[in-house]
């Protein structure tokens, strides 16, 4: 017998964005994945690339549910006809908008008690960042082919604050506040988190994710860094990712 994969269209008007968001649900039952797409990409993106269909026996099996939420990556950090401030700015009311509409429809919707963040390329920045901030709200990082240092200029990659930095920028680098957590309650919810960071050995952020793992380590953060052969920044490989580590 064949079973059919639920997929659910949503679409709101947050109060938190002033305007409509929407997004894709993906299964019934199983562990809720909260997936950001890639840099200024749409939420039905992972399903195009064709990493709906790589986790496809797990959603139907009821292990996996998937909650792919739109970006709005244009109108904040990559929005750079506005001042490095509004950009994040406009970024924290996104964060809101997660914290405060999408999570609770998760919730609403499935009471499993395991939630994963996840992400490839920019979205593993999302990842990491919104999960670092808010660890309470999780079970599990899974981040591929990420960068965790806007502010970093590498290759064709440019510092996306044109070199301004404020405490806002610092609360929203992971590479910048992980090394400065001394609270403990904090590294406890943070040691706790099933961790997973991929990078391909030729990919231009290579060094930004061994020194975020350094950081990691050195906080008592036990994690998985894999290493993939090649740049490994791209659907294929992703979607062999996905069937390993998400």
């Amino acid at each position: 017998m064949v079973v059919l994969m639920n997929r659910e269209y949503h679409r709101w008007y947050s109060q938190r964005i002033h305007r409509d968001m929407e997004l894709l649900v993906f299964g019934h039952p199983g562990a809720k994945v909260l997936v950001f797409p890639t840099r200024c990409a749409r939420f039905h993106e992972y399903e195009d690339i064709g990493l709906v269909a790589a986790l496809g026996d797990k959603i139907r099996q009821g292990h996996l549910q998937l909650y792919c939420v739109d970006s709005i990556d244009q109108e904040s950090f990559y929005c750079f006809w506005s001042q490095p401030q509004d950009r994040v700015h406009r970024h924290l009311q996104y964060e809101a908008y997660l914290l405060y509409e999408v999570l609770p429809l998760m919730w609403a919707k499935n009471r499993h008690p395991c939630v994963i963040s996840h992400g490839c390329s920019f979205g593993a920045f999302h990842a990491v960042n919104f999960a670092f901030r808010h660890p309470h709200c999780f079970t599990k990082v899974a981040a591929f082919s990420g960068r965790y240092d806007l502010t970093q200029s590498v290759e064709d990659f440019r510092n996306l604050f044109d070199g301004h930095y404020d405490e806002l920028i610092y609360y929203n680098t992971p590479s910048h506040f992980l090394p400065n957590i001394h609270d403990q309650g904090l590294l406890h919810q943070l040691r706790r988190l099933d961790i997973v960071l991929t990078i391909g050995d030729a990919d231009p952020f290579l060094d930004n994710n061994r020194q975020f793992s350094d950081t990691l380590w050195n906080k008592g953060i036990w994690h998985a860094l894999h290493l993939w052969r090649g740049r490994a920044h791209s659907a294929s490989a992703w979607r062999n990712m996905v069937k390993l580590y998400v």
